[in-house]
């Protein structure tokens, strides 16, 4: 018999996957149900799954609606931005980068130069950032800073499609790369600390232009 964890570990993947792929859609309520018939769990695990995701802040629960994607805002993304700033700050601080590392962060970065597919950057991006991070020596904040960018995904792939933005991102990723080489730390952390503010000021831009279409 698969154990409850396995299974409940198996729902998350599934939905973090349709997060990553943008599939799950902003207000709309995870149905169980269909949920349950498309990958062949049971409900319970999938509650399971989705109380977890909850507690991640990544989905929210509504009385007598269920599980849902909730909508974007202002508030919310400022927190996230600047909440993701300081813990990518500290996890680079407590980083020792190998060699290997620092070409897999400049390997993204030239598959990142020469697309011009916004939903494969925005995942080059990420992936960028997830890299950055996995050299620091505590696992909790790297998970702390993980489960936080799976929320703010939502927020790139609705609003971040401006070609430009990510050239000016590129831009910042090369500059934190060649601070990491020369092993000038407190470099890198101001650069990185000063991406994110303009990721969120775009972020917020973005936000003004929609809710007033």
């Amino acid at each position: 018999m698969i154990q409850p964890q396995i299974l409940r570990d198996q729902v998350k993947e599934h939905l973090l996957k349709q997060i990553g792929k943008g599939e799950l859609q902003i207000g709309k309520t995870i149905n169980l149900a269909a949920l349950s018939r498309k990958i062949g769990i049971s409900v319970t695990p999938i509650r399971e799954a989705l109380s977890q995701l909850e507690h991640a802040r990544i989905i929210k629960a509504i009385p007598n609606r269920g599980f849902i994607v909730q909508k974007l805002g202002a508030t919310e993304a400022e927190h996230l931005y600047d909440t993701i700033a300081q813990l990518e700050v500290m996890a680079l601080e407590n980083s020792r980068f190998s060699p290997s590392s620092i070409a897999d962060l400049n390997n993204i970065l030239q598959k990142s130069s020469v697309t011009q597919n916004l939903d494969e950057r925005i995942q080059l991006r990420f992936r960028f950032h997830e890299i950055l991070v996995q050299s620091c020596n505590n696992p909790i904040l790297v998970q702390i800073v993980t489960d936080l960018k799976t929320r703010l995904l939502f927020y790139e792939q609705a609003l971040q499609q401006d070609v430009s933005f990510y050239e000016q991102i590129d831009a910042q990723h090369k500059a934190v790369i060649e601070a990491i080489e020369e092993d000038n730390v407190p470099t890198a952390a101001l650069i990185l600390k000063m991406h994110w503010v303009n990721a969120l000021k775009h972020i917020q831009n973005q936000l003004d232009t929609t809710q007033n279409i």
